[in-house]
């Protein structure tokens, strides 16, 4: 995903991205909010019908910049920022201790009143990533689901193999076996969740697995001071690729898997992600540079 800036204005703000990627924290005094839906948009201005340039998933934390008609700017952990709805976010004047988590590892996950998927539909589906309250129980009262607590303080249960409690950074080869799990899943422009991504928020989730923030947009990755630059004929599984009219023209990004091949989130051919060939067209013409992760 990119968006339409000038070279010189593109500069400063790869330079200040790098920055805030690499010092940005949520200020204990800062004021936070908690995203309250499973999936909500960030626009360009504080309107629904203004472009969509980003998400932020279910119980993320997001730090609160202004507010106004009806919708709140705010700046998420990746330094990224955008207007989301003021419905889909609770206030937090400051931060709290975080607790004991899950986090959901499916590529969707349903959570339910009782342990038990037959009696009740879902009260609510999240998606991949998202990190959930557990409510400690000395007796478990299920061992095949876990109790979690709702930013509405309801209390839900979800299924054990949907989650991880204790997740940690894959190496590349697990994370080009987790980008293969999302084969199918449809092209959302400004998509950051496995309920659709765009092409560069599906790598950034791969970079992420590996436990390394990364810039948001493709152009924004490719200049990105945590990558190095790799020639063609040098490519190693987990380099990421980009695409355009030249470096300069980055609109398309995908990550490099080996034997010639790279997955990425597209709208060619169908929209979704997908495995091709980069000596296919227009992939092999369009291929314009390739990084690799520090």
């Amino acid at each position: 995903m990119t968006q339409l800036i000038s070279p010189s204005h593109r500069v400063i703000l790869v330079a200040l991205g790098t920055l805030l990627l690499d010092l940005f924290a949520f200020p204990q005094s800062a004021t936070q909010a908690v995203v309250a839906t499973p999936v909500a948009n960030m626009y360009s201005a504080a309107s629904i019908d203004a472009d969509v340039v980003s998400q932020a998933i279910y119980a993320s934390q997001v730090a609160v910049i202004e507010q106004k008609d009806g919708f709140t700017h705010v700046r998420t952990p990746d330094a990224y920022s955008g207007w989301i709805r003021d419905q889909e976010l609770v206030l937090q004047s400051t931060a709290s201790t975080r607790p004991a988590l899950a986090e959901v590892r499916s590529l969707s996950a349903n959570l339910y009143r009782e342990p038990d998927v037959t009696k009740h539909a879902p009260v609510l589906t999240v998606p991949f990533e998202t990190q959930l309250e557990i409510i400690p129980q000395p007796e478990p009262e299920s061992r095949d689901y876990l109790h979690v607590r709702l930013l509405d303080r309801h209390d839900a249960w979800i299924d054990r193999g949907d989650v991880e409690l204790n997740p940690h950074p894959l190496t590349i080869p697990e994370s080009i076996e987790l980008a293969k799990r999302f084969l199918g899943i449809t092209y959302t422009w400004g998509g950051r969740s496995s309920f659709g991504y765009d092409c560069s928020g599906f790598t950034q989730m791969l970079i992420r697995s590996r436990g390394i923030t990364m810039p948001r947009d493709a152009d924004l990755q490719a200049a990105w001071s945590g990558v190095v630059p790799v020639e063609r004929k040098r490519l190693r599984p987990g380099d990421l690729l980009f695409f355009g009219a030249s470096s300069d023209k980055i609109t398309h990004t995908g990550m490099f898997i080996g034997k010639g091949k790279f997955i990425h989130d597209t709208t060619n051919g169908h929209p979704g992600v997908q495995i091709s060939r980069l000596n296919d067209q227009p992939w092999t013409h369009l291929l314009v540079a390739a990084r690799r992760v520090k």
